[in-house]
């Protein structure tokens, strides 16, 4: 799917530069940090649903790592 994405001039410099330095494309390093940076935005933004919901049990590190009943 082609998507237009205007860039910070030294961000488009930088990519550019990084392009020639490897011998891929700016648009492999484009995906790349969409990639990334998506796989985190999902982490946090599920962290934070997760959060909001005060009902759900929480287990804390200690109970993990003995192996608390965890299912009740």
């Amino acid at each position: 799917m082609p998507v237009t994405v205007r860039l910070k001039p030294e961000d488009e410099k930088r990519l550019e530069n990084l392009a020639k330095l490897t011998g891929r494309t700016k648009s492999y390093y484009i995906r790349q940090a969409i990639e990334e940076k998506l796989d985190e935005m999902e982490d946090i933004y599920i962290a934070e649903q997760r959060i909001e919901q005060p009902e759900e049990k929480r287990w804390s590190l200690e109970e993990l790592m003995r192996g608390d009943d965890l299912e009740g």
